[in-house]
């Protein structure tokens, strides 16, 4: 299995549960639900942490760049992910209920016609989700505080959490993500012998098809919007993102297409100093491609399920989205797991058949996410290098883009 990537394990393990479900006894189909129910446990009990581990050192990361650059660069790269995220909710609630009837696939949390494991394995997670956050929230905002003002304490935290972070990640590395395909399995299996399966990839496949689409439209408004700005010609600026576009396809990592973006930068025009600074921050903070496909494939799970969802429960998931995000896990699929904890928000359990769902379909398109991610990247940077030009003060530029790059982690999407 090791020579196959995660993709190609995540559509192999659908099609073998369909073909489990389908074919083989009930006894068999309950085992796999077995093990999938225990690794949804397992799933639940390690979600709070992984809020404490990304968003601490996530936040003490970004604040230790105190500088001007810094604070517009992050205030444009979470503006649009938030407006890619609200423009992809409103298209997909337009859209959407084309193909999609409300309450199409019942059952899918209540587990009508579903088969039960054979046994569980209760785990219940040391903190909830709204604990960990506020916990998040309050050290990595005091962490940050300390470092600026240079206490051994604030270094001391940092590196703990930092460390923790790094153990959460390990943890996904070695255990989330190699055991996702065979929670795929059992999921896929047990929609499959309830039913419901065909219901749902004849309605997920166009779902993806549209994500693409978006993704491309949001692109390009995006570079049309920095080729004003930066008053560049937008046509070239999308020719010269080609190789980073498809470099993000093949690698599926934000931080290994680094190197080509910063070529595609300079091909842009935009001066050494801001690209080295802007196109490493980016590649941790500006998740717009993320956003599009969570959003949309969460819309289309809701209407699906016939849950009453609004604007006003939505933007506010869309908001914390976008800082969860930022510390997503180095691992593919890092965005999607980072947003697991906060489905609640719009009333989708993050260790549900739904979130299983979630994380297949995702994963499957994550290339055509982080391209979306890092291509985005470059749009800013013509922005920043634009806006630097004809607001930089007598302040040297090189403090803020030292300090921040090397602090800034990078992530795979």
């Amino acid at each position: 299995m090791k020579k196959f990537g995660l993709v190609p394990r995540l559509i192999l393990a659908i099609i073998l549960g369909i073909v489990i479900g389908l074919f083989l006894p009930e006894a068999v189909v309950r085992l796999v639900v077995t093990f999938a129910s225990i690794f949804s446990n397992f799933l639940k009990f390690i979600i709070p942490l992984m809020i404490i581990g990304f968003i601490i050192a996530g936040i003490a990361d970004l604040g230790r760049g105190a500088g001007k650059l810094l604070a517009i660069t992050t205030g444009i790269a979470y503006t649009s992910t938030i407006v890619a995220g609200t423009l992809a909710f409103i298209l997909a609630t337009t859209i959407f209920p084309l193909f999609i009837t409300p309450g199409s696939v019942t059952g899918l949390d209540a587990e009508a016609g579903m088969l039960s494991p054979f046994f569980t394995i209760v785990m219940p997670p040391m903190l909830d989700v709204t604990q960990a956050l506020v916990f998040a929230f309050t050290f990595g905002l005091c962490i940050s505080a300390l470092q600026r003002g240079g206490t051994k304490a604030g270094g001391a935290l940092y590196g703990f959490f930092s460390d923790f972070s790094a153990a959460i990640n390990l943890v996904l590395a070695k255990v989330i993500i190699p055991l996702l395909p065979l929670y795929i399995c059992g999921t896929f299996a047990n929609l499959t012998y309830s039913g419901q399966v065909f219901s749902i990839l004849s309605i997920f496949w166009k779902v993806l098809v549209l994500v693409i689409a978006l993704h491309l439209a949001y692109l390009t408004v995006f570079f049309f919007i920095a080729g004003s700005i930066g008053r560049k010609n937008p046509l070239q600026l999308i020719r010269n993102q080609v190789s980073g576009y498809l470099t993000a396809i093949g690698t599926q990592s934000s931080a290994a297409t680094i190197p080509v973006n910063l070529t595609c930068a300079e091909k842009n025009g935009v001066s050494k100093s801001i690209r080295e600074f802007v196109i490493p921050l980016c590649a941790t903070i500006h998740l717009c491609g993320s956003i599009v496909t969570i959003t949309s494939c969460v819309v289309a799970a809701l209407m699906m399920s016939g849950t009453v969802y609004g604007f006003t429960t939505f933007f506010p998931f869309l908001l914390t989205l976008g800082i969860a995000m930022v510390a997503a896990p180095g691992a593919p699929g890092g965005a999607i797991m980072a947003a697991l904890p906060f489905l609640s928000m719009v009333g989708i359990p993050p260790e549900g058949a739904i979130a299983s769902l979630l994380i297949a379909l995702y994963i499957t398109q994550d290339s055509f996410g982080t391209a979306a991610n890092v291509s985005g990247d470059n749009a800013i940077a013509v922005i920043i290098d634009a806006l630097h030009q004809r607001f930089a003060t007598k302040e040297p530029e090189g403090a803020d883009a030292t300090s921040t790059v090397s602090a800034a982690p990078c992530r795979g999407d």
